[in-house]
């Protein structure tokens, strides 16, 4: 039987020797991969692409790391510690963990690493939700620098945190973007301040129900202490009716508070001793509650208001968000890339009066698409479908809008400069995963720019 970790300085050589698989070789594996071979574990890693597909990440590891590539025959050995990529699902792990081996995500095995050595940060805070993670985590870490720390943004956000091992220290201010996937493999990770945006349908196809996935991003506050802050949405209802799975103290935000916490309105936020407007450049509804959130874990940390109030004014959003790429003919072109389920495009037709040429579409994540039909209606002028999800889109929101198969991002992109006018908005907001046609939903995101961009 593989023995229990302790996290006492006394267990910092645990690692030595161990027996280590990583399960992918995207970026997450990679970097899980190199944290390990440095803490001296003996890493494989088991990948099903091809050796030649694998191209810089392989290039990346150390020669000392050895890789199956294309096939998973190591998934049959037994191992000391088994590390799957967040897009791994639970029937490739667990006969893993049934034959003994401990099971850690990437984000844990971080976590494990940084409190082993005595490093995990006393200003750590850990964001999650189905949308507005990478705004509330990119403004928390504005934030943070603000205030003058030594700031590290990891996690979901792109960067992963076992990548960043070597740079945080317990004086670092510590933000973190954390998916469901993460938390899936999640055991002893504690982030100080935890704040979860929101719940709304996704993933389902891995999690199954909207409650299995509402309990997973639930894990975040497991092995939070008392004295330590879960920052729950008073707005959600699945953040309302799960309060009592966070053993730590409870800070809202929201127009309508049941307890302590940050208020927010179009005029501002006020709460935790101050006032502060919202950020000029993050538009809609949503982005106020993701500026509250992130009050809300800087202030729960004891960041100064000074340095809340620097920030909010100074943030300009971040890539693939609600991202203004340019104004050709009177006609606005957005990037929200980001929006890769209905919920979140949702919030996007609602940060916009009307006038939209919207593009959706890419890999279908087994939700409807018939709660937008409303918003299409009042505010799209047409839809351009692109990708494997065009034939569901369109029969969830037939007669809401006319469509367009556009098929892929330059069709869409050459139609609706060729039929948009002045005052139109061209919204890249796809409902979707981008894994049918593109790497992520930043190359998608990429794409889209440049195709934008390059119109006369």
């Amino acid at each position: 039987m593989t023995p229990k970790i302790e996290t006492s300085p006394g267990a910092r050589g645990w690692f030595d020797d161990r027996r280590a698989l990583v399960i992918g070789l995207g970026k997450s594996g990679a970097a899980a991969a190199r944290l390990l071979e440095r803490l001296g574990a003996r890493v494989s890693v088991t990948e099903s692409r091809s050796r030649e597909s694998l191209g810089e990440a392989l290039r990346g590891l150390p020669p000392a790391i050895t890789v199956e590539a294309g096939s998973h025959h190591l998934l049959g050995k037994r191992w000391d510690l088994v590390v799957p990529s967040p897009g791994v699902p639970a029937s490739t792990w667990e006969p893993l963990r049934a034959r003994g081996a401990l099971v850690w995500g990437e984000l844990e095995l971080a976590y494990r690493a940084l409190s082993l050595a005595g490093r995990w940060p006393r200003w750590s805070a850990a964001v999650t939700g189905t949308n507005g993670k990478t705004t509330t985590t990119a403004l928390l870490g504005a934030i943070f620098e603000a205030a003058g720390r030594p700031t590290v943004v990891a996690g979901n956000i792109g960067t992963p945190l076992s990548d960043c091992v070597d740079r945080v220290t317990a004086d670092t201010a510590l933000a973190l973007e954390v998916s469901s996937y993460q938390l899936e493999t999640a055991s002893a990770f504690r982030p100080t301040v935890g704040a979860l945006l929101n719940v709304t349908p996704d993933h389902l196809s891995r999690h199954g129900t909207l409650d299995n996935y509402a309990r997973t991003k639930f894990k975040l506050f497991q092995e939070q202490r008392g004295d330590e802050t879960a920052v729950l949405n008073a707005r959600d209802a699945l953040c309302r009716a799960l309060r009592g799975l966070a053993p730590a103290g409870v800070a809202w935000f929201g127009d309508r508070l049941p307890g302590p916490g940050l208020r927010w309105s179009a005029s501002g936020l006020v709460g935790f001793g101050g006032r502060w407007a919202l950020p000029a450049h993050l538009p809609g509804r949503h982005n106020g509650e993701n500026a509250a959130a992130a009050v809300a874990c800087a202030r729960a940390l004891g960041v100064p208001g000074a340095a809340v109030r620097q920030a909010l004014s100074a943030f300009r959003g971040v890539a693939h968000r609600l991202e203004f790429i340019r104004e050709r003919r009177g006609v606005r072109f957005i990037n929200d890339s980001k929006a890769t389920n209905v919920d979140s495009t949702r919030v996007a037709l609602e940060a916009f009066p009307g006038r939209l040429r919207l593009i959706l579409g890419g890999q279908d994540k087994g939700a409807p698409y018939t709660p937008l039909a409303g918003l299409v209606r009042r505010k799209v002028k047409e839809i351009l479908l692109i990708g494997e999800a065009a034939p569901k889109i369109e029969k969830d929101l037939a007669g809401a809008a006319a469509f367009f198969r556009a098929g892929d991002m330059a069709g869409a992109v050459r139609r609706a400069a060729e039929t948009a006018t002045a005052g139109d908005i061209v919204l890249l907001s796809p409902a979707c995963a981008s894994f049918d046609q593109f790497e992520n939903f930043e190359h998608r995101g990429r794409v889209f720019r440049a195709l934008a961009e390059a119109l006369p």
